[in-house]
């Protein structure tokens, strides 16, 4: 797989192009997560007590620094009028506010979980924390599925930054 410079990662190297919708993509978050062979469930109800919100996905185990993970997808189009003025210029420019605005929807889960946004534009520019994110599951899924061979990332996952 190839280099990309930063926010520039595009989906089809990991998702087919008919990913341009939410649901699309959650299944290939989820399918990533499986192949680390970490147990998870999909959308969960009521991690916090204070409200109903539903992240796409969490771990059933830790992820890092004790606390499972969750994440929770959008795909905002790179197209819109909203976004055209901004993503015409600067890749990432839809993905990047769409993340930051998971990240306050979930602020809650913070105390208990690591929360990680998957926003990926649907002209395929990936937010840099789902990059992240990708490139530890890569990592993981290294390891489970190749013991003895220590590598930095998975081929599958290695396009990232």
């Amino acid at each position: 797989m190839r280099k990309a410079s930063r926010r520039t990662w595009t989906a089809w190297t990991v998702l087919p192009q008919e990913c341009s919708q939410t649901t699309a993509s959650q299944p290939y978050a989820w399918r990533a997560i499986e192949r680390a062979q970490v147990p998870s469930v999909k959308e969960p109800v009521s991690l916090t007590l204070e409200d109903i919100k539903c992240p796409d996905g969490t771990i059933l185990l830790p992820w890092a620094k004790g606390k499972p993970l969750a994440w929770d997808v959008t795909v905002p189009d790179t197209y819109a009028e909203s976004h055209i003025a901004d993503t015409v210029s600067t890749p990432g420019a839809a993905a990047h506010p769409a993340a930051q605005h998971k990240i306050a929807k979930y602020s809650e889960l913070t105390s208990t979980h690591m929360f990680y946004p998957i926003a990926i534009e649907t002209a395929g520019t990936w937010d840099d924390m789902a990059i992240q994110l990708v490139q530890e599951i890569g990592r993981r899924t290294t390891v489970i599925t190749k013991p003895g061979h220590q590598r930095k990332q998975s081929s599958c996952f290695n396009a990232c930054p």
